[in-house]
């Protein structure tokens, strides 16, 4: 399967006047050089689901021939103005799309086909803008489109727009600046955040937006459904290897499973248990994999922060040898698992769901106190459970404080647009304890994993600095627990509302 190849893309749409002349960009700020425009005729198939699954996830997936990149082109969002593309070129099978793209959509398509759903022909006019050393910095492309998508009524339209891009290394401040001339010759920021979303308009499902005075099922609906988009997001991540995309996807997986399980009484569907228990199972195939990258940033920490006299032996060395073996083993779990129907049958199940979040539930403000009470009350019960045990016994309570502090944490997030300041602060220090807690729990994880690396690294010389590490992990995990005991007592005098 190949690789696709990938790049970042920078840019920001305008729409200007038929008739109207593209500025010149070049004076006393950061351009001063325009070339003259070079003509591409580019012929644009879009793919997508009937459903327009991608294009409301901001996904966009061509086939593209003529220009200088023709292929087949996945773009995914990053963040405002940016977004990632993938590339992938043309072979026999032009019309049918790849299958390392395909791959990479599944938690998106859910095993439908993808379609070819518009077509954009457009004749580009593009300008390179360049610096004082003559460095190509951004380059400005105008275009003419003409579009059409199909579905039960046809749409034509043509239009013209002006794209800014910005070259690998331009500073993201050149976008800014580039604007001010473009706002000064009449151009105005395009409504769309690209071609296709301009062409196909209202038939992509728009998300409901909550009103002025939001009912329960408003705003546990829209976290709901943003952790949904997360968790697709970090799908495609884990199935790419991109660095913490792992620690992501069980992130959404574990605040979905925690806000079905907190606010059950607003979703009010039958599927709920089930599909919590289906989380859980997808957070347990994925656990082995973020275990193993946090043991290993733990150590390398120990070690960069160690006296020379403790450290004998190649000891990064080992590490590297080591988790990197583990973590290809892992990472291939984890895909496996996003591989499965199981795991399909989950996120379909995920859809429906989410879908089905009622509104009318009651006014926010009154209903989702209890919720938000009860996983406070259970964050207490589970503290005064841990209090007077030791050993083993006391490692287990505390994680049990851990994870009943994550859900009271993630039950302050769903509510978080509808109380005020001291629900945040209350939720902040919830935070503090579950970081210290969470802390302890690495060492817990870590302990048994330093001593099968002392043992096994004997022969390589690195046996006694993993014999000094595993003695140490006694005194950090009673440091832990003091700092636990010092954030709980900061936490029990914190402010809180007053219902809480």
């Amino acid at each position: 399967m190949r690789r696709p190849v990938t790049e970042l893309e920078r840019e920001r749409k305008y729409e200007i006047a038929p008739g109207t002349a593209v500025p010149r960009f070049s004076g006393n700020g950061t351009v001063r050089g325009q070339d003259a425009p070079v003509e591409q005729l580019l012929d644009a198939t879009y793919y997508d689901t009937e459903g327009f699954a991608l294009a409301a996830a901001g996904i966009t997936l061509r086939r593209r021939v003529g220009g200088k990149d023709a292929g087949w082109h996945l773009k995914l969002p990053v963040a405002q103005d940016t977004r990632e593309e993938l590339r992938v070129p043309l072979d026999a099978e032009d019309a049918k799309v790849p299958r390392e793209l395909r791959q990479l959509l599944r938690a998106y398509t859910l095993e439908g086909k993808l379609l070819p759903m518009a077509h954009l022909k457009t004749d580009r006019f593009e300008h390179e803008l360049s610096d004082a050393a003559g460095h190509v910095v951004a380059t400005v492309t105008d275009d003419h489109v003409t579009g059409e998508v199909g579905g039960e009524t046809a749409r034509l339209d043509s239009w013209r727009e002006l794209e800014v891009e910005l070259a690998t290394d331009a500073p993201p401040e050149l976008l800014d600046e580039l604007e001010s001339t473009l706002a000064d010759a009449g151009a105005r920021a395009s409504a769309w955040p690209s071609k296709l979303r301009r062409l196909i308009g209202d038939r992509v499902p728009a998300s409901p937006s909550p009103g002025k005075r939001p009912d329960a099922g408003e705003v546990v609906g829209t976290y709901l459904r943003d952790q949904l988009a997360a968790l697709r997001r970090a799908d495609v991540g884990v199935r790419r290897d991109v660095d913490d995309s792992v620690h992501q996807l069980r992130v959404a997986s574990r605040k979905l499973r925690s806000a079905l399980r907190t606010f059950s009484s607003i979703v009010d569907d039958e599927r709920v248990a089930s599909v919590a228990e289906e989380l859980k199972w997808l957070g347990g195939e994925l656990g082995p994999a973020r275990d193993n990258e946090v043991t290993e940033a733990l150590l390398r920490d120990w070690f960069l922060d160690a006296p020379d006299a403790l450290v004998a032996g190649p000891v990064e060395q080992y590490l590297t040898r080591r988790f990197s073996r583990d973590a290809v083993e892992l990472r291939a779990r984890a895909v496996t698992a996003l591989e499965s129907r199981r795991y399909l049958a989950l996120v379909r199940e995920l859809d429906a769901v989410v879908a089905e979040v009622a509104n009318g539930r009651g006014p926010a403000r009154e209903v989702l106190r209890a919720p938000v009470r009860q996983a406070e009350r259970k964050l207490r019960k589970a503290q005064r459970a841990a209090d007077g045990k030791s050993g083993a016994e006391l490692e287990r309570a505390l994680h049990d404080v851990r994870k009943k502090a994550k859900r009271a944490r993630y039950a302050a997030d769903v509510v978080r647009p509808v109380y005020g300041t001291k629900l945040r602060k209350w939720r902040t220090g919830v935070k503090r304890v579950q970081q210290a807690l969470g802390e302890h729990q690495d060492w817990v994880v870590a302990r048994p994993v330093v001593l099968r690396l002392g043992v096994d690294g004997r022969d390589e010389g690195v046996g006694f600095s993993f014999g000094v590490v595993y003695g140490s992990a006694d005194t950090i995990l009673r440091a832990k627990r003091d700092e636990f005991t010092t954030r709980w007592g900061k936490l029990a005098k914190g402010k809180r509302p007053r219902w809480l």
